[in-house]
């Protein structure tokens, strides 16, 4: 359904803290221009946490109707609550999103069967195509393969973001789940050797300042080329790395406020990239030429 480079945008800030959605709508367009093949609002990368409901309605029919379909829209609407998850993902659904991407609950640490709980119930709720997302080391709660498996039976779950770092689990999923249900990486540093292996694509990070390249990495490595994908990779790797020297998305938006795309802003508890990474995470941007 989807596959290559799926941006995790994120949410441009004023210093003041109020959401700044003109950048957004640059930044929309600077993704539209360099081929960014999917593009999802409002994911953790978003700050969602610090969205409020109203807030995060807005960026996601904001994105949705500047992009005017030229490429997918997957509205990010996980929360650890289900109802909150059920709300805000029919708010992503009226607002015309092709899917959505949903991050299991944090701190809960639900069961593995109130993990399939959760999601049954959000799919039954809103009929739309949703893709799971797994991240334990942000969450502390990770789906199993089995899980995952049993979940992908539910017609409109179509996929998962795999992002535990383990990527021996992705045969697994795919022998549980069938050969349609989509598997992408969600992890940047990982997402050649997973598209090479089989996957669909990536949600990623790194495609917030380097869409071009992540775009034609995922597009050579969809191709079976591994030479090429190895060559656009090269110049990408710094990024994959630096860009989570301090959490997601202080360097991010630390870049794109360097390459004069957004505002500085970031909203507490998050608080700006440390000094002393500066010129890392800046000759990292200047090797995929992004400055």
């Amino acid at each position: 359904m989807f596959t290559g480079s799926m941006v995790a945008i994120v949410t441009p800030m004023n210093e003041d803290d109020s959401v700044d959605y003109e950048s957004l709508d640059k930044l929309v367009d600077f993704h539209l221009e360099n081929q960014t093949d999917v593009i999802i609002p409002a994911g953790t990368t978003g700050e969602s946490a610090t969205l409020d409901h109203e807030e995060h309605c807005e960026v996601i029919r904001r994105v949705v109707e500047r992009v005017k379909g030229r490429v997918p829209v997957v509205g990010g609407t996980g929360a650890n609550s289900t109802w909150e998850a059920i709300s805000l993902t029919r708010c992503a659904a009226d607002a015309g999103v092709d899917a959505c991407l949903l991050v299991t609950p944090y701190y809960n640490k639900p069961t593995q069967e109130g993990l399939y709980q959760h999601y049954k119930k959000i799919a039954e709720e809103v009929d739309i195509p949703q893709i799971l997302y797994n991240v334990p080391g942000r969450t502390a709660c990770d789906m199993m393969p089995e899980t995952i498996g049993r979940l992908s039976k539910i017609k409109n779950i179509v996929g998962i973001k795999e992002a535990s770092g383990d990527m021996s689990r992705a045969p697994k999923i795919r022998e549980l789940s069938g050969p349609d249900f989509m598997i992408v990486s969600g992890e940047d540093n990982q997402a050649m050797e997973s598209i090479l292996a089989g996957g669909q694509g990536v949600i990623s990070v790194t495609a917030n300042v380097a869409p071009r390249l992540m775009h034609e990495m995922c597009q050579a490595a969809l191709a079976g080329d591994r030479e090429k994908a190895q060559q656009l990779n090269a110049k990408i790797e710094d990024l994959h790395c630096v860009l989570f020297i301090e959490s997601n998305p202080i360097p991010t938006k630390w870049s794109l406020h360097e390459m004069g795309l957004i505002p500085a802003g970031l909203r507490l508890p998050l608080t700006p990239l440390d000094s002393q990474y500066h010129d890392e995470v800046r000759n990292a941007l200047k090797k995929a030429g992004s400055l």
